[in-house]
């Protein structure tokens, strides 16, 4: 199954801006790339991914959300989340 990695985010959201290098440096490291989406720009996706706050990251295998990470998430763990789902 495909792993999908999606983080949202909103403008002027401290957490956001503290995430999204964290987020470049995942996607270096495991060779992945993590879809940075505006939740208030994609409001479809609110709803669709039950989102209470931003940054909302998730891990997605097939149509299935297998991890969600909600307000900023250090680096270990969020790749750790990840590691669990990649295949090998």
């Amino acid at each position: 199954m495909t792993v999908k990695v999606i983080s949202f985010f909103q403008e002027g959201c401290m957490g956001c801006e503290e995430q999204a290098p964290v987020l470049q440096e995942i996607e270096k490291d495991l060779g992945i790339e993590i879809a940075v989406i505006d939740a208030v720009k994609n409001p479809q996706y609110i709803k669709e991914y039950k989102l209470r706050v931003t940054p909302t990251t998730l891990v997605i295998e097939g149509d299935e959300v297998r991890e969600r990470m909600e307000g900023f998430v250090h680096r270990e763990d969020l790749e750790a989340a990840i590691r669990r789902h990649l295949p090998g």
